[in-house]
């Protein structure tokens, strides 16, 4: 459960905001959430950062009970560990649940293929890559004469950024979900059959992500490990616990880096900051904005909720309409988020149990529940 204190109740100058909170109030009052009594005690106050400023809820024009009602939810499920909130800069609420803590590292799975794309955005500008338009066998050639389908030759790095290089999701079939499950290597850009041509649609794809980590590490001689090193985590401040290589020692291009919230926090505000970190210019700002458009539609067919649709993909993170806005996301295996509300100037980082190794209804109905969480929360913020 959340630590229980009393929030100050004082008056709002925001009308929005005192209209909000009468409508959750007598939404509470039918019996459809928390009474206003347990919200007031619900305690989300940031501890003391040398790393960012905090402030309240209310100084930065967001609800208060809007975001104690999301605490108290995220009290409620089992698998939650942190959840933090940014509003224009500040931490406005913070707060750790279950095994939870502020340097507990966990496999944050999928949420590692925007790391991959930001290191993209950095080797096309130190010139290791020189072009999105390089093809995917440019860096292969030691398969070029096993190609059967000549279609492999024309896959591009752009469309490997947009899930639309022509690999199907792995969890389609049996035979995907065993090669995901026993690990992948080099060659299965050989063995595994393409779905349908490059560029004419979209499907997420482990494999292409990871084919694109082994692009960046040839492109660049060196290990994607020791690029992410030198030119992301160490200009961030971020040592990562434990990161997962494949049968042949590559690095996991699309999963399995072991990083905190506070980590994941100092990531996301670079795409809010426009790739800046303390007035460094750590991922180059176009390449943050060319990361968030959309590219690709209903990637993601499997239903999550009532306040998660029109899903989009851009350069390895997600687009969702939730209610009057349209968030990008980075996402991970059992509710891992980076979520980013460019329009309220707001981030919101979610650390929960990876369920690593757990498939299946049971584990992605808790997932959907931990995505559930920020989808609702901010449907419930009025439009402005």
């Amino acid at each position: 459960m959340a630590n229980i204190k009393k929030i100050p109740t004082k008056g709002h100058p925001h009308c929005f905001l005192l209209f909000t909170s009468a409508i959750l109030i007598l939404a509470m009052l039918v019996g459809c959430g928390p009474s206003p009594e347990e919200l007031r005690e619900v305690e989300f106050t940031p501890l003391s950062w040398d790393e960012w400023e905090v402030s309240t809820p209310e100084e930065q024009g967001l609800d208060p009970m809007l975001v104690a009602e999301l605490y108290y939810n995220a009290s409620q499920l089992e698998t939650i560990y942190s959840l933090l909130v940014f509003k224009n800069g500040y931490l406005v609420a913070e707060d750790y649940f279950n095994i939870g803590e502020p340097d507990l590292q966990v496999n944050i799975h999928s949420v590692t293929k925007s790391i991959t794309s930001a290191l993209v955005g950095i080797a096309l500008e130190q010139g290791c890559l020189t072009s999105l338009e390089q093809k995917m066998m440019e860096f292969f050639p030691e398969f070029s004469d096993r190609i059967t389908d000549p279609r492999k030759n024309q896959i591009t790095i752009k469309q490997m950024l947009q899930m639309r290089a022509g690999y199907p999701w792995e969890e389609a079939t049996a035979e995907g979900t065993d090669l995901l499950y026993t690990g992948f290597r080099p060659s299965n850009l050989v063995d595994v059959p393409l779905a349908y041509d490059p560029g004419s649609d979209s499907a997420y794809s482990n494999l292409t992500t990871h084919l694109l980590g082994i692009i960046l590490a040839r492109a660049c001689n060196t290990d994607l490990k020791s690029f992410a090193q030198e030119h992301l985590f160490a200009p961030l401040g971020i040592e990562p616990d434990f990161w997962q290589v494949d049968w042949e020692g590559n690095y996991l291009g699309y999963s399995d880096i072991h990083l905190s919230s506070t980590d994941l926090a100092k990531f996301g505000l670079l795409y809010l900051n426009d790739g800046k970190h303390n007035g460094m210019q750590v991922v180059p700002e176009q390449w943050v904005h060319d990361s968030l458009q959309i590219y690709s539609k209903n990637t993601w067919t499997l239903p999550v909720g009532r306040n998660w649709g029109d899903n989009g993909y851009g350069y390895q993170w997600w687009s969702i309409r939730s209610g009057d806005y349209r968030y990008n996301l980075a996402w991970g295996h059992g509710g891992q988020q980076i979520v980013l509300l460019d329009d309220l100037d707001m981030m919101i980082v979610v650390l929960a149990d990876p369920l690593h190794l757990q498939h299946g209804d049971e584990p992605w109905k808790i997932e959907k529940s931990n995505l559930n969480l920020v989808a609702n929360f901010i449907a419930s913020i009025p439009g402005e």
